[in-house]
């Protein structure tokens, strides 16, 4: 972290591009973000998009705009983030989920300057400085063919690595400091801390989801804990028994039990993935496991996952400040 806390000082205030590689959750539109602030361009537009949230067919009409009668339903202009974004910072987070048809498009805005909107003739400039994200498979994705090497040239100019929580246990606590102080102000009660026996389980835990997972499991722990001292940490229900007691034995589970957890499990993995690439859109997620709406949110009430985490509030602020563009 002091390497990429380095890197950010010295490269915020150049126009260089940004590649920000790391595991779900470990902050990278945070570290984005931070480079805009720290830039020259921290009074003009951050504008910050999911490319794997973007319906494949929408990507480019998404990101470059579209002109009126450019397809059906196109009854007028519509201005892409690219525009959104002049003068700016765009972070493209997840660049690694975009089809190759837009990959190739972006790599000649980034060597140009200038782009299309999609149905259109006149060439616009983009004075937009590029912060990408993605996740640690996107070199077996350029060795698959799935993304282009030039592009990643491109892109990876300044490359900064965020290490995943469970290699950097030393910030643990004070990141529970950090978000139990928000906490607090948030839902107006007083600041609780951690008891020995909940320090304990949250630096035994492998945290998964990072720093996103840790913020989950404070804010529920946070809500359903009474007393100035939080002693009871809400892991999910697989971890407990683990991290429960070190050192004492676990009942063995019969064989139909152990198969429901790890069912259970699985399930709430793929719910949590899905609800980060649909953004917290449960008719999304609905619509790609197959299931209904009602469903979902029966299995979320189950596994207590709000999809309201997983809903970029902030990102929709800034979309929501271009409109008149």
């Amino acid at each position: 972290m002091p390497d990429a806390l380095q890197t950010i000082k010295v490269v915020a205030p150049t126009r260089a591009t940004v590649l920000i590689t790391g595991e779900t959750g470990v902050g990278k539109e945070v570290i984005a973000r931070r480079i805009h602030a720290l830039s020259e361009r921290w009074n003009k537009n951050f504008v910050a998009v999911n490319c794997g949230a973007i319906p494949e067919n929408l990507v480019e009409t998404t990101l470059f705009g579209h002109e009126r009668g450019a397809f059906t339903g196109a009854y007028e202009v519509h201005h892409g983030l690219f525009e959104q974004a002049e003068g700016g910072s765009l972070f493209l987070d997840e660049i690694d989920s975009l089809p190759l048809s837009t990959q190739a498009r972006l790599l000649r805005v980034l060597q140009g300057g200038e782009f299309e909107r999609v149905g259109g003739k006149q060439r616009l400039s983009a004075n937009v400085r590029i912060i990408a994200a993605s996740s640690p498979r996107l070199e077996k994705l350029i060795a698959e063919g799935a993304f282009r090497m030039d592009l990643y040239y491109r892109i990876n100019v300044v490359p900064i690595l965020l290490p995943p929580l469970r290699e950097r246990s030393e910030d643990i606590l004070p990141l529970v400091d950090y978000i139990l102080a928000q906490l607090s102000e948030k839902y107006k009660k007083v600041v609780k801390a951690l008891g020995e026996a909940a320090i304990s389980r949250v630096m035994q835990y492998d945290w998964p989801g990072n720093v996103r997972e840790l913020e989950n499991v404070l804010e529920r722990s946070f809500l359903f804990c009474h007393g100035p001292i939080m002693t009871e940490l809400l892991l999910p229900k697989t971890n407990a028994a683990v991290v429960a007691s070190v050192g004492q034995p676990v009942d063995l589970l019969s064989l139909k039990e152990a198969k429901q957890r790890a069912a259970e499990e699985v399930e709430m993995l793929i719910l949590k993935e899905t609800l980060i690439r649909f953004q917290g859109n449960v008719s999304e997620v609905a619509k790609s496991l197959g299931l209904t709406p009602r469903a979902i949110h029966q299995k979320l009430n189950l596994h207590s996952l709000d999809p309201n985490n997983y809903r970029p509030r902030a990102r929709l602020k800034v979309v929501q400040t271009n409109k008149g563009k």
